[in-house]
């Protein structure tokens, strides 16, 4: 399982990469390999405002379906279309072609509470 070391993560298992205030968010890893095959994600539409630790959409899969969660609060500003097209690549490349939403970061202290690589291994015993 990989837990790459340049996100953050939060303890309902989505990571955010953080780009001077951009962040990009999607579901872990480990995540995805409790959840299945992945066969929709429905996010919500460019603009949208998201709050830290609320539902922000949903991921479908084969076995469940799960609520996905805000690492951060801020805005909506790009969606990913290929996991509309294709929502397996979130099983295939959870941290790169897989990603769900890009936000504009409204405060960056709101990833001082998140979890670094070693904590989130640690959360998951992997």
């Amino acid at each position: 399982m990989k837990i790459p070391e340049n996100v953050k993560y939060t303890k309902d298992h989505e990571w955010i990469r953080v780009e001077g205030d951009s962040g990009w968010i999607g579901i872990t890893d480990y995540a995805q390999g409790e959840l299945g095959d992945v066969v929709f994600v429905e996010v919500p539409k460019v603009g949208t405002k998201l709050f830290k630790g609320k539902s922000f959409g949903t991921i479908e899969a084969v076995k469940a379906v799960s609520d996905l969660y805000a690492p951060v609060a801020g805005e909506v500003v790009e969606l990913n279309k290929v996991i509309q097209d294709s929502p397996d690549v979130v099983n295939k490349d959870p941290y790169g072609e897989g990603w769900m939403v890009k936000i504009k970061i409204a405060d960056k202290n709101d990833l001082g509470s998140l979890l670094d690589a070693a904590a989130y291994k640690s959360l998951t015993g992997k």
